[in-house]
């Protein structure tokens, strides 16, 4: 009958269907393992910027492998041969572990994130520091100067004075007051910006973390039928 045939015809074009898109999981799993692989070659634990990047470099990479196990699992035991059904269940359990890893990865985000802050605020206050040393140097020298120094010493720059030596060191002074101040508004500012950009980062690359462990345990728990 038409009917009947025309049903067979959709049948074995699922199928074929499915083969297509089975083939593009495995592709996209093995890509996801080929980045995997290059993120933790070399690896440097301990460092918290390299264990912060690599969380979010997890992260942000996680929906190629969430994609390419949904695409492998599709259609569940339809069309199957017999060597995909072990490989099946492993990746059905491979997606508990990693949900749980992702979940893992959160206190570790946090960790890194207070790490990270605290190696900015000693980075930004050594320079900052460095650089009002070098301006307190600076001051003491034009303290002790004498006008009459300061006057040759303009003098011999070749630079027009209008102003007597006395106010000019005056101003000298008033200047390096001012850098001074500078230097530590602008340190304050440098180091908001920053923890500001690393609490974005952190709350972005954490808040991923939680979707995609949740994403890996929902498909655990869909893929039972791969485990029997």
């Amino acid at each position: 009958m038409p009917v009947v045939q025309e049903l067979q015809d959709f049948a074995f074009s699922q199928q074929g269907s499915m083969t297509i898109v089975r083939s593009l999981g495995y592709g996209l799993l093995l890509l996801a393992l080929f980045d995997i692989i290059e993120m933790f070659i070399p690896p440097n634990f301990m460092n918290p910027v390299w264990e912060f990047q690599t969380m979010g470099m997890l992260v942000e990479k996680v929906p190629v492998p969430l994609i390419g196990l949904v695409l492998v699992f599709f259609g569940e035991l339809h069309s199957r041969t017999k060597l995909e059904i072990p490989v099946l269940k492993f990746l059905s359990w491979l997606t508990l572990l990693l949900g749980i890893l992702f979940f893992l990865l959160i206190p570790l985000g946090l960790v890194s994130t207070i790490r990270l802050n605290s190696q900015n605020a000693a980075q930004v206050k050594t320079v900052s520091t460095q650089q009002i040393y070098q301006a307190e140097q600076l001051e003491q020298q034009v303290t002790k100067a004498s006008p009459e120094q300061i006057d040759k010493f303009f003098k011999s720059q070749g630079r027009k004075i209008d102003k007597n030596p006395q106010e000019l060191k005056e101003q000298l002074l008033s200047d390096v007051s001012k850098a001074k101040q500078e230097i530590k508004t602008q340190a304050e500012a440098t180091q908001s910006l920053r923890g500001l950009s690393l609490i974005k980062t952190s709350v972005k690359w954490n808040l991923g973390a939680v979707v995609a462990g949740t994403l890996f345990i929902s498909i655990w728990k869909g893929t039972r039928w791969a485990r029997n």
